[in-house]
């Protein structure tokens, strides 16, 4: 709720209302129209509190460096996901392999007789 999370983060209500309006931050909503703030949420609140109050930074600059961050989030999640892809190819790969032992010689060389 607005009145709790407004606690939790150490801001006015009215302040989170202003947040939201600005497309900050998006909490939930119950079917009666209730606020429900998450922990993202709230954590979230919590880093515009530190951009404008130890940066100095206006809200436009706040929207800039969050709208970097979430890009950033996801430029993250999806090389993770193409380096989960690239291993599983390279397994397969290597499963294609086969693993018999051979001895190197090098060209010319014969090979040695048996003993008996």
């Amino acid at each position: 709720m607005i009145s709790v999370a407004a606690e939790l983060v150490g801001m006015h209500p009215q302040t989170l209302r202003l947040y939201e309006a600005k497309g900050l931050v998006r909490p939930s909503r119950t079917p009666g129209g209730t606020r429900l703030y998450s922990d993202a949420d709230l954590e979230r609140l919590r880093l515009i509190q530190r951009l404008t109050t130890e940066l100095g930074l206006n809200l436009a600059g706040v929207e800039h460096v969050l709208r970097l961050e979430d890009e950033l989030r996801k430029m993250q999640a999806r090389m993770e996901r193409l380096e989960r892809e690239l291993r599983a190819e390279i397994a397969a790969v290597h499963r294609t392999y086969k693993r018999e032992v051979v001895l190197y010689r090098p060209a010319g060389e014969t090979t040695p007789a048996r003993r008996a």
